[in-house]
């Protein structure tokens, strides 16, 4: 790492390098804080630009488009491993951008923007109580790899980004083949220790490098503002956050706040009023359930809500579920295709095909608002892609079922925790629609509230539990392990030993919630839906591909077309036909084997006299596929003169027998006689 050469007009800058990958990383932070604001105003933004692997955009305009999904997540991995590490109150705009410079085949990215975002934190005069990095863990073999290569990523099992700060764990995101809690927990902590060392290093680097970090304290409350808030409305506060509903509890909780701001002298002291509110309300639910144990619905802290599902509930989609854990709901469909269905996107390694999607949406009235419907947003993306890990561990190779997957998840209600009920209810319409899972996946996200000494860590959290706890724990998996975990805390850093806790509560609250989804359906439907996509497959020789393509793509354009078919061509000559019926699948198959003019020995093909020799006859049996039949193998009786036996444009059965020392085909017609021309293939 470097710094004070490039950038020097930010906060701070850092040069972070690892072979020929090289990740610039600048932060910068407003010099006056924003009060209007309820949240910190952080912004992160990770870019790759196709110069740092020698590529010009492939885009119109040849230059860089929107960001895409896969900048997106970086994002979320940078701001999730540095937000919780910011004082609490501090109101001033801070951006941080991460620059892909250099992108070498030997190293990944994302954990360098981590690990610069760190750095560059802990040397800039913004306060931050770092410092933090991050590095990715996989599993390989039984062995655990710290900032894997690619061929390492190639062969891992799991795959998680670890990130870590003084206090602890901060930030998890990851995926697995069902790998079994032990070995994830070993994966975190592994991490965790790996990054001693770095964070050694950039703390001794701040004494050389580091800029004098400005002067913040969050401004308290006043007083006497918190006492009248406590006084007037406390009780009546605690009644309103221990209605089980959320609609009727939030809305009871917006009637006092209206209450109390009415009385409030002036815009001054209704902020101030506006903020002893939530205090007060944090400090109550808090205390409900560390030292009662009593959540605002009533349930103890392992409890999971009631669940209810309907499969297979719609009748256009391949697959539909509803699955609904107490307020939260999720519409999730399924829908198989064939080849053409897959996206092609462009990233720095170059064009990388995905066969498999989830699509996450979180509308407006999930939550009873009135907002515009736009584009998925940065958190729909990361639900989406999260709930995608959770599932992609138990999909069938695709050489074993040759589709295009698509999920789509709508949230029709939200409480907490859509993204886990968009994990089971994808899980149950792949199911419905007969995709061959390898074993049922479902998921929970778990909480924790601690206050001093008191740790109280909750299974399956609503909206409030998240949005006033410390702790936001996700776990997917089956029965036998984990196929997806993700973590974010509010207090800097999680120990050990909550974490290894709240694994094992998730574990024993997943088997509840796959109990209740295999009483709904226990296996994947032994067939697919009438009206899905049949996948077929025959094999071409490889020089014949070009024939199939045809000009410009023509032949391939015309077949798939005229017999409502897609086609995918492998570089071995494996031809997939993706049919809506049987009889599609065999016209289709029937034209392709023309187009590539394949023949199959021993079988019988319709062929046309194209040129008549005093020693046979040279026969068509597809366009580019020609064959003699020697004077021998015309008839059973011996054949004395060809030019009268037979007549250019003639058609003929042939039984193509093999192939001379040179390739060509040897055909026969006096094997040919007797068969019904209906059963021939050819012309």
């Amino acid at each position: 790492m470097e710094t004070g050469r490039i950038a020097r007009q930010a906060s701070a800058a850092v040069l972070v390098r690892e072979g020929a990958t090289a990740v610039l990383v600048t932060v910068t932070a407003a010099e006056e804080p924003r009060p209007d604001m309820d949240f910190f105003p952080l912004t992160v933004e990770y870019r790759e630009k196709l110069a740092a692997a020698g590529r010009i955009p492939g885009s119109w305009l040849r230059r860089e488009g929107r960001i895409t999904d896969r900048e997106v997540l970086t994002s979320r991995l940078v701001d999730r491993s540095i937000r919780p590490l910011f004082p609490k109150g501090f109101k001033n705009e801070v951006q941080v951008t991460a620059t892909v410079l250099s992108a070498g085949s030997d190293s990944d990215p994302a954990p360098l923007a981590i690990l610069g975002a760190g750095a560059a934190l802990h040397l800039s005069p913004i306060p931050w109580n770092g410092p933090a990095g991050g590095v990715r863990v996989v599993l390989v073999d039984d062995r655990l790899v710290v900032l894997p290569n690619p061929a390492e990523m190639e062969q891992a099992n799991a795959d998680v980004m670890v990130s870590a700060g003084p206090e602890g764990l901060v930030m998890v995101e990851g995926g697995a083949l069902v790998v079994p809690e032990e070995q994830v927990l070993e994966m975190l902590f592994k991490g965790q220790d790996a990054l001693g060392p770095f964070l050694e290093t950039v703390q001794e680097w701040r004494q050389e490098a580091g800029k004098e970090k400005f002067p913040f304290q969050a401004p308290p409350i006043p007083e006497e503002i918190l006492q009248a808030a406590r006084r007037d409305y406390g009780e009546r506060l605690a009644q309103a956050l221990r209605i089980p509903e959320k609609q009727a509890r939030r809305a009871a909780v917006a009637r006092i706040e209206k209450e109390a701001l009415a009385q409030a002298a002036d815009p001054d002291q209704a902020q101030e009023t506006a903020r002893a509110l939530s205090e007060l309300e944090h400090e109550i639910l808090r205390k409900a359930i560390t030292a009662e144990g009593a959540r605002p619905d009533g349930r103890g802290p392992e409890d999971i809500r009631p669940i209810w599902i309907d499969v297979g509930w719609l009748e256009g989609p391949h697959g539909s579920a509803i699955f609904t854990r107490g307020e939260t709901q999720a519409l999730v469909t399924c829908t198989l295709g064939g080849e053409s269905s897959a996206q092609t996107i462009e990233t720095l390694a170059g064009m990388e095909k995905i066969n498999f999607l989830l699509h996450y949406n979180f509308p407006p009235y999930s939550v009873g608002e009135v907002r515009p419907l736009r584009g998925p947003g940065r958190r729909e993306i990361g639900h989406g892609f999260l709930a995608r890990r959770a599932l992609l561990g138990v999909l069938p190779p695709y050489e074993d079922f040759p589709y295009i997957i698509r999920v789509e998840s709508d949230i029709s209600e939200s409480n907490g925790s859509s993204s886990m009920a968009t994990v089971c209810g994808g899980c149950l319409a792949l199911m419905d629609a007969g995709v061959p899972l390898a074993a049922p996946v479902a998921g929970i996200a778990m909480g924790l509230i601690q206050e001093g000494e008191k740790q109280v860590i909750l299974s399956d959290i609503l909206g409030d539990e998240d949005h006033l706890g410390d702790m936001d724990f996700k776990v997917a998996g089956t029965e036998e392990g984990v196929t997806a975990i993700q973590m974010d805390n509010k207090i800097g850093g999680l120990s050990r030993e909550v974490m290894s806790r709240a694994m094992e509560q998730a574990r024993r609250g997943r088997l509840h919630i796959l109990g209740r989804m295999k009483d709904a359906l226990g296996a994947p439907r032994k067939e697919l839906p009438p009206d899905a996509p049949r996948a077929f497959t025959l094999r071409i020789r490889p020089q014949s591909i070009g024939l199939l393509i045809g000009p410009k793509g023509q032949t391939i354009r015309s077949i798939q077309e005229e017999t409502k078919v897609d086609l995918k061509v492998d570089d071995d000559g494996l031809v997939t036909v993706y049919a809506p019926d049987g009889l599609s699948a065999r016209e289709a198959m029937k034209r392709i084997r023309a187009a590539a003019g394949d023949v199959q020995k021993g079988k019988v093909y319709k062929a046309k006299v194209v040129k008549v020799m005093d020693y046979g006859a040279f026969v068509q049996i597809y366009p580019h596929v020609e064959g003699l039949v020697h004077i021998k193998e015309w008839d059973e009786k011996p054949t004395e003169d060809m030019t009268k036996a037979a007549r250019e444009g003639d058609t003929v059965l042939v039984r193509v027998m093999g192939a001379d020392e040179r390739g060509r085909l040897v055909l026969s017609r006096k094997e040919a006689l007797g068969v019904d021309p209906s059963d021939a293939e050819g012309m």
